[in-house]
């Protein structure tokens, strides 16, 4: 009996060791099965019916991405979690917003800080962030943003245990797909992802962008991609809803920039530009960038000036100097204030100068010759 009792109780240290050493884990079962319930095999949602059958369950499995995670979780488990957080909180969103185009279309999609994930308030771009931070460029073949020139978003959720057979096969479907990448052995030319440009640094712990390629890109593509002849080629990116109807077949890439400007991306981007001549300059970036935006008006009068004279016959070069100036006004105040200055700018400058010594030194000439013969 004796013998029993410590026989099942080293059995039971043994199983509560293993399953200490597996660590914690969250329940992606609901998420796998909307998944392979509402994505068809060409990776399109259904959203339609997902909104109308699907929603009970997707917040039901939010409600259990909401609550803190376990402190335990393995790295495989957090990253497995965290991009099935990231595809579902898209899909979520798409369909609180549904019918629309585009995810563009929304409410500042990717930057508001609208869900709850592990207790916190997050966007869409800190999850991304968070995964980054991993150093695992494969994820950006696992994150689907609703697009259409996303990679495909997977019939099953991802898990801990099978973390990485998932990400080399969606790897290598991504690649496979000729929408999404081109490789072109007779024109020695890979077409890929615009994704590889935005994130390209991401790539170097695979050996850079063609390392990554030539890892996982179908067999034609590993051929000669790897070869330092062959070029790379960046797709344009398709930004209409990953629908599984025809919606967001027609989204223009004239739509999402319209759509991107209005969610304040423009707006961002400029301010980032403006304070970022300051800082490459070592100059007060409001002095600097008020120049540089204040001389556009003059420099377009200028330049209408410019067209006047030449149509008119006249001489351009009292508008040809004005427009030369308002041009590198800004770069003047750097080279009296700045640092790090362009060369092309002391070239401009020195070109200026020697054009203006010169239309005056032909005026007095003529003048004078005018003189002389009066």
């Amino acid at each position: 009996m004796r013998t029993s009792k410590r026989f099942l109780l080293r059995l039971l240290l043994v199983l509560l060791a293993a399953t200490a050493g597996k660590g914690a884990d969250l329940n992606h079962a609901r998420w796998d099965a909307l998944l392979k319930q509402y994505v068809s095999s060409d990776s399109r949602v259904d959203y339609r019916s997902l909104k109308q059958h699907g929603l009970t369950e997707l917040d039901a499995y939010f409600a259990e991405l909401a609550r803190p995670w376990p402190g335990d979780m393995e790295p495989a488990a957090t990253e497995a979690a965290l991009i099935n957080a990231y595809n579902a909180l898209t899909v979520r969103w798409v369909v609180s917003n549904y019918p629309v185009k585009s995810i563009w279309r929304t409410g500042d999609p990717f930057r508001a800080t609208r869900h709850t994930l592990d207790g916190n308030r997050v966007s869409l771009d800190q999850v991304e962030a968070r995964l980054r931070e991993m150093h695992d460029p494969r994820i950006h073949s696992a994150l689907v943003c609703a697009a259409r020139s996303c990679p495909p978003l997977r019939r099953e959720a991802y898990s801990a245990t099978r973390l990485d057979e998932q990400l080399d096969d969606n790897a290598r479907r991504w690649l496979a797909d000729a929408r999404l990448n081109e490789f072109l052995p007779e024109r020695r030319t890979a077409r890929v992802s615009e994704i590889f440009k935005w994130y390209a640094g991401d790539f170097e712990s695979s050996g850079g962008i063609r390392g990554f390629l030539a890892r996982f890109a179908p067999p034609t593509g590993q051929v000669f991609i790897g070869n330092p002849d062959a070029r790379l080629e960046y797709g344009t990116y398709r930004w209409g809803l990953n629908d599984s109807s025809e919606l967001g077949s027609d989204y223009s890439q004239l739509s999402f920039y319209w759509d991107w400007a209005r969610s304040g991306y423009l707006f961002d981007e400029a301010k980032g530009w403006f304070m970022s001549l300051g800082r490459e300059h070592g100059v007060n970036p409001i002095v600097f960038g008020s120049i540089y935006v204040g001389a556009i008006p003059f420099f377009s009068l200028s330049i209408a000036w410019l067209i006047r004279n030449l149509r008119r016959r006249r001489s351009p070069v009292a508008p040809a100097l004005s427009a030369s100036f308002c041009f590198v006004s800004a770069y003047l105040y750097l080279l009296i204030a700045g640092k790090n200055i362009p060369a092309w700018v002391y070239v401009f400058v020195a070109g200026l100068v020697g054009f203006g010594v010169y239309s005056t030194v032909r005026k007095i000439k003529a003048r004078l010759h005018e003189g002389g013969r009066a």
